[in-house]
């Protein structure tokens, strides 16, 4: 696939004065999940796994092989390890909740990282009043950046288990996941992986990264909205305890007991979004037609010129130099809120994200209440991030800064 011409997939790019820099929040869809979703509902529409007639097999069917080629993409031992949920989110509150339920006691720890989103924080948080356990934070230090030592210095013997950002959404650093896994094991510790900013921008392969849980939000992925994936080794999908009761995960319902279903339909409870699972099949074949390493050296060279041009103009201040960095390019004008920078690229039609970004704690540790974030994807080019440019100055004439 020619990625000069890569905006001609996405319909929204009709639009020529849009330049889409906010992917780290959610990606812009191409064509053929469009098409996927429409001609689902429109000739094929069905619930899964419940009737005998064509359609609910068709369905069925359709469901099941988007299973198996998730499986292929992240490299996962079976399609029993994949669980598909309304979002990465609710993936990660699945873990939090089961593995609290069944493993955690008063005086337990559970170790993150400062750089965690409040998806991978609010769910363990809960887990303080209801079971009594402690939250550590692994430090990130001045490049943005959370190292394997960092991880070392906060393990103890009550450490239970070990959450953390595969990219984060703020500075971009890509974490060192197959060294911390292999601390973690070393020491009797299972992984969990948030996967939402890696999964779109990184090649996945969970046989080499060898966690315990990673979680996928498929609408950053150039997928639809309302859909998560769930890898567990499956070791684990067959201790932990189910998340949800319903239709779907059981086996068998009496009056004095109930057995449930086979993986991985123990954890998928009721009705699922089964357009949306369909038709997340043509985000995995669209980037496989890319191929993930054309998207990574796409990306970074967008990267590369991206802190070029942002270091030379004046009063723009970058947020985070780590060593391995991903798509996304934070940063703070002196004298001017994110908000309003925001709001003023918009006018010029670049739509960029202000604010904390869900992650409140890594901005308090870096002394500021918030930044504004350019973040990238395949559609975006050197043309994108001039137009950036060019909107923070007329920004920056505004406020009457040089």
């Amino acid at each position: 696939m020619n990625l000069s011409n890569i905006k001609k997939e996405f319909p929204i790019f009709n639009n020529k004065n849009l330049v889409y820099l906010d992917s780290a929040n959610s990606s812009q869809k191409p064509q053929s999940v469009i098409n996927r979703i429409n001609d689902f509902y429109s000739n094929e529409f069905s619930n899964v796994g419940r009737s005998v007639h064509a359609l609910s097999i068709a369905a069925t069917n359709n469901y099941e092989n988007t299973r198996v080629s998730v499986q292929k993409y992240i490299n996962a031992k079976s399609k029993d390890e994949i669980v598909f949920t309304k979002g990465a989110t609710e993936a990660i509150n699945l873990v939090a909740n089961t593995f609290g339920q069944k493993y955690l006691k008063e005086g337990d720890e559970i170790l993150l990282t400062e750089l965690e989103h409040h998806s991978n924080y609010v769910p363990w948080h809960y887990l303080r009043s209801l079971k009594g356990v402690k939250i550590e934070f692994a430090e990130v230090n001045e490049d943005g950046e959370v190292s394997v030592e960092s991880i070392a210095k906060k393990i103890t013997s009550n450490t239970k288990i070990i959450a953390v950002t595969h990219l984060s959404n703020v500075t971009g650093a890509i974490l060192p996941i197959k060294e911390i896994t292999e601390l973690a094991h070393s020491k009797g510790i299972p992984v969990l992986i948030d996967g939402c900013q890696g999964a779109p921008h990184l090649k996945l392969d969970m046989q080499d990264l060898d966690c315990d849980f990673y979680t996928i939000s498929c609408h950053k992925m150039y997928g639809p909205t309302g859909l998560g994936i769930l890898y567990a080794k499956k070791k684990w999908l067959e201790e932990l305890p189910p998340y949800q009761g319903g239709g779907g995960m059981i086996k068998e319902v009496k009056k004095d007991s109930i057995s449930y279903g086979d993986l991985p339909n123990k954890y998928e409870a009721g009705t699922m979004a089964t357009a949306q699972v369909v038709a997340f099949d043509q985000s995995i074949k669209f980037l496989e037609k890319i191929g993930m390493n054309n998207v990574i050296q796409h990306e970074k060279e967008l990267m590369d010129y991206g802190q070029e041009i942002l270091r030379k103009n004046n009063s723009v201040k970058l947020v985070g130099n780590p060593k391995k960095k991903g798509a996304v390019l934070s940063f703070t004008i002196e004298g001017i809120h994110p908000h309003d920078i925001a709001t003023i690229l918009d006018e010029d039609g670049v739509a960029i994200r202000a604010g904390h970004h869900c992650c409140q704690i890594l901005h308090e540790t870096l002394g500021i209440t918030a930044t504004a974030r350019a973040s990238l994807g395949i559609y975006n080019t050197k043309e994108d991030i001039d137009r950036l440019n060019s909107s923070i100055n007329k920004c920056k004439k505004i406020f009457n800064l040089k």
